[in-house]
């Protein structure tokens, strides 16, 4: 750590040395006692005997990240600042030393559109870190009587459990995604897996879902979403996961690729029926008759997927700049079990 420059942002100045430098899970508490570093107040950095410096900035002031440069950066309670995606894109421009700039981002998620859309972004890697796991710093019954108040509700599944709930407008809430926890069935009737390829390798992420079907019940049983893979390399995902759960078919959106998808997924070793819907509707009007679904408790959730369930929150409420591959998945499943079940076979399997 010789020689490197970091930059450390919170809320304000206050926050940063109180919490981030000063607190009790602040860097100097982390330090060994040999290598503890030193705040030196008139510079605003953290200063540690190896000759590492860490700068301190506010997210007050946007413009007073530019020009400095940084090989690291550490930005805490994001969701608080108030002019998020400027602080954000100055702090970006001036992480360029060292051979392999990181920036580390932490906070209590809030359902606001510049966090989910970083979430989103290729090669973030999420950490999630519910309030149980540092139980054993907190004082004796405070996990007990905040979850006797609040368990199930959007305030702890966002306070608590680190997950971002949905915002205005959302088709899905938080309480009905707790509701739906379950087992699965020993019998399934039926087993699908949906995919929302992406339209390009780069691009956004390859939306797989398993989904089996029990009487009038759907069940969740796995999300194998993937990102920044060739059209062969998530199709390979899909027979995989066909394979895995015993599916009987597939159910695949040809908006991006048409015939070209199912080829794809044929060429992958795909030896199950393949039906290919077309997104004639947006979104969220394909998600309506699913989230309703969820609200008579018609849908179970073999364990819980934080990234499918945040992305289905996001639903109704989104800036539009993120597809919700996973969520769109989901829906394309819940559809074809449930939904096209009760009106009848409309699109042949080819």
């Amino acid at each position: 750590m010789s020689g490197q420059v970091l930059a450390i942002v919170g809320p304000s100045l206050h926050d940063v040395r109180e919490v981030m430098v000063e607190g009790p899970a602040g860097l100097k508490a982390l330090a060994d006692p040999g290598e503890r570093p030193r705040w030196e107040a008139g510079r605003r950095r953290l200063l540690w005997p190896g000759g590492a410096a860490a700068y301190a900035f506010s997210a007050e002031d946007a413009d007073g990240l530019r020009g400095p440069q940084f090989h690291a950066a550490w930005a805490d309670e994001f969701c608080a600042w108030r002019n998020a995606e400027t602080v954000l894109s100055n702090l970006r421009f001036g992480l360029r030393l060292g051979d392999d700039p990181k920036l580390m981002v932490t906070t209590t998620p809030r359902p606001i559109p510049v966090l989910r859309r970083l979430m989103a972004e290729p090669g973030v890697e999420l950490d999630r870190g519910p309030t149980v796991v540092n139980a054993a710093h907190l004082a004796p019954g405070f996990l007990a009587h905040l979850t006797g108040l609040y368990g199930g509700t959007r305030l702890a599944a966002q306070e608590l459990d680190g997950v971002v709930v949905e915002g205005e407008g959302a088709l899905f809430r938080i309480e009905d995604l707790e509701r739906a926890r379950g087992a699965r069935p020993e019998r399934l009737d039926r087993i699908v897996v949906a995919v929302d390829p992406p339209a390009t390798a780069g691009g956004d992420a390859c939306g797989i879902v398993v989904v089996g079907r029990r009487d009038d019940r759907a069940f969740v049983l796995a999300d194998r979403s993937v990102g920044g893979l060739s059209p062969g390399g998530w199709a390979g995902r899909v027979v995989s996961a066909v394979a895995e759960f015993g599916a009987h078919g597939v159910v695949v959106e040809t908006n991006q690729g048409g015939e070209m998808v199912r080829t794809v997924l044929a060429q992958a070793g795909c030896t199950v029926p393949i039906r290919r819907v077309h997104a004639s509707r947006s979104k969220t009007v394909r998600a309506e008759p699913v989230a309703l679904f969820y609200e008579q408790g018609r849908v179970v959730h073999r364990g819980a997927f934080p990234a499918l369930e945040e992305e289905m929150m996001a639903l109704g409420c989104g800036d539009g700049r993120h597809s919700p591959d996973r969520a769109d998945a989901l829906v394309w499943a819940v559809t074809e079990l449930l939904l096209r079940r009760l009106e009848g076979p409309r699109i042949r399997w080819g």
